[in-house]
């Protein structure tokens, strides 16, 4: 054990060796200077405070100028310079929130800059003593999160591909990867040497086309272009063979510009045809999956090179772009949908490979639905129309039967699942007051989304408190509910969010939900970063204002309160608040009584809680008795828990002789309180 310098630390530090360190942890400890578990040789405290640091973090210098990076000098910093507080690690792919070295473009953990800059020197001392594992061989192990990890942090292809340093050294990293030639000559780019670098500017391959941030690529600074390491990187047969297409395909030995048969995009170098279809693709279509499990759809959808001209799609769910019939593209021809392949893949945790034996079977030549168990009904059908709609059904939600109404006009009750306003076409219950839309009674008991992270399915649930994962909304009508996390998600937002173009009774056209849209919204006048959007003209809503109830109810109007999307009124004097007498921006929608010339603000009409069905039980550990959920609009009681009057959302006994009431955000965990503030 020997004596240091105390690197800033107050107390001298010790020196340990592995058998040192396992006497002197009473349990897991982190190093204070990276935040990663400690391990030897490191530094600790003298005086047994509890600081470990390791011996590379202790030696690390202020500034590094990486081979890797030429641009800038990465500096070590203490806290990241971002408003989350966090960064990214741009080898690793891991988060942090200690010591790291910055530049304008990269973030690294110290132990990645540190290890990078040894493969940059081809110093491997440090990885030198670990085993190295054979390609191909790889242990079983369930658990998802691990499987996405395994992967070469230098290519960031899977680990198992090549020989590779067993992942006790804390790098996932092929043999290969780490003595990788700092320049080389290739091919591809004949014009200048292609020097190992990061990515800084995350620049796609030229080759495959696609994007990778983290780990080495092969580059070249003056021309402004990169290539992945496994692009570059010469196959062991002309010939490539895959199960996902009957034919072998054969590399075209000439630098050629193509367009993909399989993914569409456009390629330069490495091209593989197939004689037989006739058909030139990537090396990695090569591998293609025939047929998917996606998130963005219900059903499995089918790969094919070219679609045939019955199908009335022209557009990509996801991105709304249209998909050309030339080229390869997934798609259902159940639902008549297409797919880019490069959007339905772009994540690989929204997808799965389906087997062709397990779920389908070929008939006449081609593939056909066999059995498709994820999508099962929560309604069962006793009678329909002679158009085949369902005009009677029982929902496993409800205890009744449930008609289709007949009737046309407007109604003032809400539909239980989404707690909307109900409007055409709905079933309602004859036994009881109970309203569902026939959009929120045909969703299935189970369903996977593509707005939500986890593996696992959602399942549709009734009559609990939540509040909702995407809108923040608390609410006790129907949800789904991951079968992992249990986030609940309400019906609005999975209707909203479900792919395909939605209809917005404010606006004449369909509308299209787009991930990465900057703009102003049309509601609200304020910008946005994904949104609704019309294709035809320039209408933008946010997420949260496309699911405004068109009707509402409020005391301040014996009538029925229509949201409005402009004020025909010029004079200011008019553009106020009729409830919080607040001035009112005339271009946000509002809600307005014509009848009685009352405009409102949105946030005043609709409340806190606007998504509760009221009359439901609630359970309180603190109080014997089961509560109902009520809204006091008149003849406020005083709280029993603050005293003040029960105004708004509360909570009442439903015991008779029972006096017991309270606020909602006085019984309730903060999780079912609303905390944000309306922007209308």
């Amino acid at each position: 054990m020997e004596e240091s310098k105390n690197y800033g630390h107050h107390h001298p530090l010790l020196l340990l060796d592995e058998e040192q360190l396992i006497n002197n942890q009473s349990g897991v400890a982190d190093c204070s200077k990276c935040g990663e578990k400690v391990y030897a040789p490191c530094f600790s405290c003298a005086e047994y405070c509890g600081f470990y640091l390791h011996k590379v973090c202790a030696g690390s210098p202020l500034e590094i100028n990486h081979p890797f990076h030429r641009d800038h000098p990465l500096v070590l910093m203490q806290k990241p310079p971002y408003s989350f507080g966090t960064y990214i690690c741009d080898f690793c792919d891991k988060t942090c929130e200690k010591f790291f070295y910055h530049c304008p473009n990269l973030d690294f953990h110290i132990k990645c800059a540190l290890f990078t800059f040894n493969i940059a020197e081809n110093n491997l001392k440090e990885i030198e003593h670990f085993v190295c594992q054979d390609p191909l061989v790889s242990t079983k192990n369930d658990d998802e999160e691990l499987e996405e990890v395994r992967k070469c942090f230098g290519c960031w292809e899977p680990l198992a591909n090549y020989t590779h340093f067993s992942p006790n050294c804390g790098f996932n990293l092929h043999k290969k990867c780490a003595k990788l030639p700092l320049e080389l000559s290739n091919i591809c780019h004949c014009q200048h040497p292609l020097v190992l670098q990061f990515n800084s500017e995350r620049l796609s391959c030229k080759i495959c086309k696609v994007t990778q941030k983290r780990g080495f690529v092969y580059g070249c600074s003056s021309c402004k272009l990169v290539f992945h390491i496994e692009c570059l990187s010469p196959p062991l047969d002309l010939a490539i063979e895959d199960e996902s297409h009957q034919h072998t395909f054969t590399r075209l030995l000439r630098r050629v510009p193509y367009i993909c048969d399989a993914c569409g995009i456009e390629g330069i170098y490495n091209a593989y045809i197939c004689c037989t279809c006739n058909i030139m693709v990537h090396k990695r279509c090569t591998s293609l999956p025939r047929i998917i499990k996606s998130k963005w759809h219900d059903h499995c959808i089918f790969h094919k090179y070219f679609l045939p001209n019955d199908f009335k799609s022209s557009s990509c769910i996801i991105c709304h772009d249209e998909v050309n019939p030339k080229h390869g593209s997934y798609s259902c021809s159940y639902c008549n949908t297409k797919f880019h392949l490069c959007c339905v893949t772009e994540e690989k945790s929204s997808f799965s490979v389906v087997s062709l034996e397990n779920e389908y079977q070929i008939s006449n030549g081609g593939l056909e639905i066999f059995s498709d168990k994820s999508v099962e009904s929560a309604t069962c059908v006793f009678e329909r129309n002679d158009a085949g709609e369902a005009t009677k059904i029982k929902h496993f939600k409800h205890l009744h039967d449930l008609k289709l109404s007949p009737f046309v006009g407007g109604y003032e009750n809400n539909c239980d699942g989404c707690m909307l306003p109900i409007s055409e076409p709905f079933y309602y219950c004859l036994e009881c007051v109970f309203f569902l839309h026939k959009v929120c009674a045909e969703l299935p008991k189970v369903k996977h989304v593509w707005h939500h992270p986890c593996q696992q399915p959602l399942r549709l649930i009734s009559n609990k408190a939540f509040c909702c994962g995407m809108c923040w909304h608390v609410s006790n009508a129907f949800a789904y509910e991951c079968c992992k996390c249990e986030t609940k998600i309400c019906l609005r937002c999975m209707i909203a969010f479900t792919p395909g173009a939605r209809t917005c009774l404010k606006h004449e056209h369909p509308l299209f939900f787009y991930r990465d849209y900057k703009g102003w919204c049309n509601a609200c006048s304020l910008p946005t970063w994904a949104a609704f959007c019309c294709k035809d003209c320039k209408f933008v809503l946010h997420r949260g204002c496309f699911s405004l109830p068109i009707t509402a109810h409020h005391k301040c109007d014996v009538h029925l309160l229509s949201l409005t999307d402009h004020d025909d009124n010029r004079y200011f004097e008019s553009h106020y608040c009729d409830i919080c007498e607040e001035s009112r921006d005339p271009n946000r929608w509002f809600y307005h009584c014509a009848a009685c010339d009352t405009s409102v603000h949105i946030g005043c009409v609709l409340g806190q809680y606007p998504f509760f069905k009221l009359g439901s039980i609630y359970e309180d550990k603190g109080h014997p008795h089961p509560l109902t959920v009520v809204k006091k609009l008149y003849n406020y009681s005083e709280c029993d828990k603050c005293c003040k009057p029960c105004e708004g959302l509360a909570l009442e006994c439903s015991k008779s002789g029972c006096k017991y009431i309270v606020h909602w955000n006085c019984a309730t965990p903060p999780s079912l309180q609303r905390w944000w503030e309306w922007l209308l």
